[in-house]
């Protein structure tokens, strides 16, 4: 019996070392990364209990992230492996300003893309947990994968469970029109929606001249009870300011921001709703914005996707302890 029940991808990331271009390199750091498999990692430093639901290949890199859940606390039970489909990967150049960061997909035809209708016993995965978490890229995979993501949902609000979904909208997975389409027929079975308002309106027309003008029109079309958004202002690739605003019970609640020096920035807005999602579980809303603003920070320090860091130094940047060395 898990607490929480995330699905999603898990890619193989690859990255040239030190600000190499990809045409330079001659060896890789390897990674992995994946939504709902970030947050499931938050949850699990937060002291939650998770399991993460997946397709994954038979192989060798199939094994190896199956490898990696483990080592991050996540329960691999759920994770089916099958003899079609790849490992997808992610190639990751690091920039420094004036030049962005980029990544390269390698994704197509993934053991997960190729998830279908059926492949999951959600009344089992589901069993015992009190939340659902997943995402928009996991909707844009496939057809399919849209199916199975929209399947859980409606099982897990049929099983009593909280649902959240990240709308996470990727522009190379497919087109604002596909997205807005197929996501507007999950909206109403997400209780928690994590989405910026640049993507409210991208994907669903919704605007306004504030956060809560536009997440209270999301509440009222959708049905959701609360909507969160992630702040940064990157002005630099080094440099990142990280903060948090949300809208829950007719309110507008918003963070402190937190100057960060970024080691790397992959995976911030999944800690964030991992810190979300801990606050919620409590009744907190305010405290979920509050952690999810403190672990996102705090992800921009750790290489990696994955937010391998502490209860503890959560609640060492929101008590202000600063930056001194602990001895």
């Amino acid at each position: 019996m898990h607490e929480i029940i995330t699905f999603g991808e898990a890619m193989v990331r690859l990255t040239p070392p030190h600000f190499q271009r990809l045409e330079q390199a001659r060896s890789l750091d390897v990674e992995i990364g994946g939504a709902e498999l970030n947050t499931a990692v938050g949850l699990v430093r937060l002291g939650h209990s998770v399991a993460w639901a997946s397709r994954l290949p038979e192989s060798s890199l199939g094994r190896l992230v199956a490898a990696r859940v483990r080592e991050g606390g996540v329960d691999d039970r759920w994770i089916r492996f099958s003899s079609d489909g790849r490992c997808g990967l992610y190639f990751l150049e690091v920039g420094a300003a004036p030049r962005a960061s980029g990544i390269l997909y390698d994704r197509k035809d993934s053991a997960m893309s190729r998830v279908e209708p059926g492949m999951f016993d959600w009344t089992k995965v589901l069993a015992g947990a009190k939340w659902f978490h997943t995402s928009g890229i996991t909707a844009a995979l496939s057809t399919g994968s849209a199916a199975v993501t929209k399947e859980g949902l409606l099982a897990a609000k049929a099983g009593g469970l909280t649902t959240s979904f990240d709308l996470n909208y990727r522009a190379k997975l497919w087109s604002p029109e596909e997205a807005g389409r197929v996501l507007a027929g999950m909206m109403p079975h997400a209780d928690v929606l994590i989405a910026s308002e640049g993507d409210a309106k991208t994907l669903f027309g919704v605007g306004g001249e504030t956060f809560a003008e536009v997440a209270k029109a999301m509440c009222e079309r959708f049905g959701h009870r609360t909507v969160a958004a992630g702040r940064r202002d990157a002005s630099l690739v080094w440099k990142d300011r990280v903060g948090a605003v949300g809208y829950h019970g007719g309110e507008v609640f918003e963070t402190p921001t937190y100057e960060c020096e970024v080691v790397d920035r992959l995976g911030g807005g999944d800690a964030f709703a991992a810190g979300l999602i801990h606050g919620l579980l409590e009744g907190d809303f305010a405290k979920g914005l509050a952690y999810g603003a403190a672990i996102g920070a705090l992800k921009h320090t750790v290489l990696g996707d994955l937010p391998l860091v502490s209860k503890d130094e959560v609640e060492a940047v929101l008590a202000g302890q600063g930056v001194r060395i602990r001895r």
